[in-house]
C-alpha cells in the first residue's frame, strides 16, 4: 500500500529541481506558472476517484489499479512530448486522474481489513515508507536531470511505477468482500453520495483535510521558487525538501504508536493547535518584513510539518470510519471533495509568493483557524448526540 502511494509522491517531487528547466521548455511566462506543473497534477488526483472508487467496489479492488497504471503510462509520454505548457497541464490531469487509481484504492483495500484506531496506526506506517520517496526523489530528480534530461525523469517514474504494478500484482489479494460488492447503477452512486454527505464527522474531518492539504500544497508547489530564488540554495534544495519532508515522516512514525495510546481525535486537537500557533507566531513576527535565516525559516517549517504529520493519515481515518460498508465510494467522494478545495487554496495563495514567505504562513493560519472551527462543530454536535442518547 506503501508503494501504491509513493508512486503518486515521486510523480510530483521528482519534478522540484527541474520545473525552471521544464518550464523553458514549455515556455512558461513566469515562475507562478511553473507551479502549475505540480499543482494540475492534483487536479487529476481528486477527480480520477469519483470514477474509480465505485468502479473498484463494483470491480473490485485490483482491476481498478491496473486501469489506473496503464492511463499513468499513456498520460507520461504525453509530458514528455510537450512542446506547450497547455499540453503538459492536460499530460499532468490526466497523470493524476490514472494515479489517483492506486492512491485512492489503496485507502479502500486499509479500510477493507482495519478500522478505528488500528486503522489509523497501519494507515501512519504506510505513510511513514511513502514519506521515504518525498525524501530522496528530488535528489533523484536532480541526478537524472544532470545527467540527462528532464524527460528522463518522467521515463524514470515510469519504470519505478511498473515495478510497483508488478510487485501488486503478484503480492497483493483481492480485499473486496462479495457482499459488499455493488452495481454501478446510478441509484447506487446517488445513495453513496447521500451517504457521505449525510454523515457530519465524514464531511468534517474531509473539510478540514482540504483545508490542511490546499496549506500544504502552497509550500509543495512554491518551495523551488523559495530556495531557488528567494535564498539562492539551488544545489541545496535536495536536501533542504529531504530534511523537510523527515520532519512531518518522525510525526507519523511517532502517530502509530501514539494513536493507540490517546486516540485519533486527541491526536487531531493536540496537532491542529500546534498547527495554527506556530503559523500565527511567524506572521506576527514577519509579517511584511524581510525573510529571516534560513535556519530560522527550517525551524517553522520543520514544527509545521511535524504537526501536519500527525493530522494526514488521522483525518483520514476519521472520515473514513463511518464509511466501511461504502469504502470505495467514500474514499473517492471524500478525496476528491478534499482535492478540489486544496486546489484553489494553493493557488491563490501561491501568487502572493514573490520575494517573500510570510504568505506561506498566512495561509496557514487562516486554513489553522477554519480548521479549529469545524473541529469544534464536529464536537459540539458529537457532545449534543451524546445527550441526546443518554435522555433515551
Amino acid at each position: 500500500m506503501a508503494s501504491l502511494m509513493s508512486v503518486v509522491a515521486l510523480a510530483i517531487d521528482a519534478l522540484l529541481p527541474a520545473l525552471d528547466v521544464i518550464g523553458n521548455a514549455v515556455h512558461t511566462q513566469s515562475p507562478t506558472e511553473n507551479q502549475l506543473i505540480i499543482t494540475m497534477i492534483f487536479l487529476g488526483l481528486g477527480i480520477g476517484p469519483l470514477i474509480f472508487g465505485p468502479l473498484s467496489d463494483s470491480l473490485g479492488r485490483k482491476p481498478v489499479v491496473y486501469f489506473g497504471f496503464v492511463l499513468f503510462l499513456l498520460s507520461s509520454f504525453i509530458c514528455v512530448k510537450a512542446q506547450s505548457i497547455e499540453i503538459m497541464i492536460v499530460g499532468r490531469i490526466l497523470q493524476g486522474i490514472g494515479l489517483s487509481a492506486p492512491r485512492t484504492i489503496s485507502i479502500a483495500i486499509i479500510r477493507d481489513q482495519y478500522s478505528g484506531d488500528p486503522m489509523a496506526r497501519i494507515m501512519s506506517f504506510v505513510t511513514v515508507v511513502f514519506l521515504l520517496v518525498p525524501i530522496v526523489a528530488p535528489a533523484i530528480g536532480k541526478m537524472v536531470l544532470d545527467n540527462f534530461d528532464w524527460q528522463s525523469i518522467f521515463m524514470m517514474q515510469l519504470w519505478c511505477s511498473a515495478a510497483v504494478a508488478l510487485w501488486f500484482w503478484k503480492r497483493q489479494p483481492e480485499t473486496l468482500d462479495p457482499k459488499n460488492k455493488r452495481t454501478l447503477q446510478l441509484k447506487d452512486y446517488i445513495h453513496g453520495l447521500s451517504e457521505v454527505f449525510k454523515e457530519p464527522k465524514t464531511m468534517g474531518y474531509t473539510l478540514i483535510s482540504g483545508l490542511i492539504f490546499g496549506s500544504f500544497m502552497v509550500y509543495l508547489s512554491g518551495a523551488q521558487q523559495i530556495f531557488h530564488d528567494q535564498y539562492n540554495l539551488k544545489d541545496e534544495f535536495p536536501l533542504i525538501f529531504a530534511g523537510l519532508s523527515i520532519a512531518i515522516g518522525l510525526a507519523i512514525f511517532s502517530n502509530g504508536h501514539l494513536v493507540l495510546r490517546f486516540g485519533m481525535k486527541k491526536m487531531v486537537t493536540t496537532a491542529l493547535y500546534g498547527f495554527f500557533g506556530v503559523a500565527l507566531l511567524y506572521v506576527i513576527l514577519y509579517y511584511n518584513n524581510t525573510n529571516p535565516g534560513i535556519e530560522i525559516l527550517m525551524v517553522f517549517f520543520g514544527l509545521q510539518f511535524f504537526a501536519i504529520g500527525f493530522l494526514f493519515g488521522n483525518l483520514r481515518a476519521l472520515a473514513m470510519q463511518p464509511m466501511g460498508h461504502i469504502a470505495g465510494m467514500a474514499a473517492a467522494i471524500t478525496g476528491f471533495i478534499s482535492t478540489i478545495m486544496a486546489l484553489p487554496i494553493s493557488t491563490y495563495i501561491g501568487t502572493y509568493i514573490q520575494n517573500q514567505v510570510w504568505p506561506i504562513f498566512l495561509g496557514f493560519t487562516i486554513c489553522g483557524a477554519f480548521s479549529l472551527a469545524i473541529l469544534w462543530g464536529i464536537n459540539a454536535m458529537s457532545r449534543k448526540a451524546q445527550a441526546v442518547r443518554a435522555q433515551l
